[in-house]
């Protein structure tokens, strides 16, 4: 029996009088080759006219049937997991939560950037645990950002704690200087980061990266809307589409507490290490969740992050298609203790190893339990 190749366009318009699956469609429409009878009801293309297959109805028996068996297993059988951003913004469109979110986070990147290349009056939260009056002046900017668009909205900020009224449904959750260890040194990677809440699931966010080095600082900025996309200097951005551990790239964190969860994750560096390109500790979360939704890695992960380290950057992710769920693979939320992201297509390979560890130490009693969640906020979990 004959065959013939039929343009995607001109196939297309045939699929109106076939029972064939959508889902099926993009498939079909790669110059695939096609019997020239098909059953009573279905079309066949018989000669040119013009220059275009003349369409005309068949009522023969065919020889060959056509088969969606074979095209339905190619398509990727993905595990879905639980979206983290807002379905809803509530009384505020999501285009105006996201102006003032990037102007947010813009004007503490201002302050940032003037004292970049200054020297630094550093003291300390712990041991290690740094603070610099940038991140103070860096946070009251924002603050008052907030304060002049949205005066009764809460805020969670990195050094000033809770401010405002816990009945409001939005929270904005603020660190001035992420990575504030790197800032000191002059060493990249930093940024501003702020994301807003709206009844505990993020809704836009905006996180400005400093990039280069010592006296030839610049900035990037990254922002995304639930729903609405993720973007880099306002292109839009989509994770990779790495599919092995192996071929990876991966990020993690390490925090000031030298404890099981510490060493937990030390043997993961490792392990990792070994079966992957490599794993990046750059020092800055929010960053380093930018870095996954941009393309250039395939995840991050870390325990004992707070809310203001991940409400950006896990919207960011998600919205440049990638996974995010805690690292025992449950359902993430901002308030949670652990955080995993992925491009998605490696999400339950990392789960793999990431999971059980986790699980361990939640066996031996380590707090899993949320924090950092105001007494009397409501949310949507």
């Amino acid at each position: 029996m004959g065959q013939s190749l039929i343009s995607s366009t001109t196939f297309s318009q045939s699929l109106r009088h076939c029972q064939i699956p959508k889902s099926v469609l993009p498939l079909i429409q790669q110059n695939l080759l096609l019997p020239l009878n098909f059953t009573r009801g279905y079309c066949s293309f018989r000669s040119l006219e013009h220059g275009f297959p003349r369409i005309i109805p068949c009522a023969t028996t065919p020889t060959r049937r056509f088969c969606t068996k074979s095209l339905l297993s190619e398509i990727p059988n993905e595990k879905r997991y639980s979206k983290v951003g807002a379905e809803s913004t509530g009384p505020i469109p999501s285009k105006q939560l996201l102006e003032v979110v990037e102007n947010a986070a813009k004007t503490g990147a201002e302050v940032v950037m003037d004292a970049v290349n200054k020297p630094r009056n550093i003291n300390y939260k712990g041991l290690t645990d740094l603070v610099t009056d940038t991140d103070k002046m860096s946070e009251a900017a924002i603050l008052g950002v907030l304060r002049k668009n949205f005066e009764e909205h809460l805020i969670l900020g990195e050094e000033g704690g809770l401010i405002g009224d816990t009945s409001s449904d939005y929270l904005w959750c603020i660190d001035p200087l992420d990575g504030t260890t790197n800032f000191a040194h002059g060493y990249p990677s930093f940024a501003v980061s702020v994301g807003v809440l709206f009844r505990g699931k993020p809704a836009a966010a905006a996180v400005v990266e400093f990039v280069g080095g010592p006296m030839c600082w610049n900035t990037r900025i990254f922002s995304a809307s639930a729903g609405g996309g993720a973007f880099c200097n306002g292109k839009k951005i989509h994770v990779s589409h790495t599919e092995k551990v192996e071929h990876s790239l991966l990020v993690t964190g390490f925090g000031y507490e030298h404890d099981d969860a510490w060493a937990t994750n030390m043997d993961l560096f490792k392990e990792f290490t070994d079966v992957s390109r490599g794993v990046r500790r750059l020092g800055a979360a929010a960053v380093d969740m930018c870095h996954v939704a941009l393309g250039i890695v395939e995840s991050y992960w870390e325990y004992r992050l707070k809310p203001w380290d991940m409400a950006a950057g896990v919207l960011m992710v998600e919205e440049a298609g990638g996974a995010v769920t805690r690292m025992d693979g449950g359902k993430f939320c901002v308030f949670d203790r652990s955080v995993l992201v992925s491009n998605g297509l490696l999400h339950a390979k990392l789960l793999e190893r990431i999971g059980p560890a986790t699980e361990k130490l939640k066996n031996k009693g380590i707090d899993f339990s949320l924090w950092f969640k105001p007494e009397n906020y409501s949310t949507d979990f």
